[in-house]
């Protein structure tokens, strides 16, 4: 199957244009993508496994004067780890897993901004095709530009109003919750608060 192209508009940051090819398989996929913001870009490549179980995240984030890089693995046994570098000097986060961070049982790791790191628990619970009660799931987020990893409790159910296909999601302690509209594929159209789908080959 030929990469379909995706590209989204920010909302919460209206120069930002987040750009994704993404090659579905049956029960995983192959994808890269960017971030272009005023203050900094972001390129990335996500390979998940079969089930919609992350295997790797690879991410550059690149500003004024210095970059970052992460590789992000998950292990067959279900340990994460991650390999880092850095140049130049800015005022963020250290990247990669810190040493108090624990990531026992999540099996999703969730780009910040980035719509495409939504679909994989989407797909593994399929949201996208019946209405799903409320999950919650430990996950490895990445902040995003820092590339700072840290365990975050997210919950997701699903719902149709009217007939469309709707997502929710809300972090752990629910501070923040929004209703996603999502395609046939379970990829994101609109993510209120984040951003909104402008093309796709799909």
């Amino acid at each position: 199957m030929d990469s379909e192209r995706y590209q989204w508009r920010g909302e919460n940051d209206p120069s930002r244009v987040d750009t994704a090819y993404v090659r579905f398989r049956d029960s995983g996929m192959r994808a890269h993508g960017s971030s272009v913001t005023r203050r900094y870009t972001l390129s990335w490549t996500l390979d998940v496994g079969d089930g919609w179980l992350t295997d790797h995240l690879r991410v550059r984030s690149l500003g004024k004067g210095w970059s970052r890089s992460l590789d992000l693995r998950r292990g067959r046994g279900g340990d994460w780890r991650s390999t880092v570098a850095q140049t130049g000097s800015i005022d963020l986060a250290k990247p990669g897993i810190g040493a108090d961070v624990d990531l026992t049982g999540a099996v999703d790791c969730d780009l910040g901004l980035c719509p495409v790191t939504n679909l994989m628990p989407i797909r593994r619970l399929n949201l996208h095709r019946a209405d799903r009660d409320e999950t919650q799931l430990p996950i490895a987020w990445v902040d995003v530009p820092s590339l700072q990893v840290t365990r975050q409790e997210q919950i997701y159910s699903s719902h149709s109003p009217g007939g469309e296909r709707l997502v929710r999601y809300e972090s752990g302690d629910r501070e923040f919750t929004s209703d996603i509209t999502v395609d046939h594929y379970g990829m994101v159209i609109d993510y209120p608060g984040l951003a909104w789908r402008v093309t796709a080959d799909a």
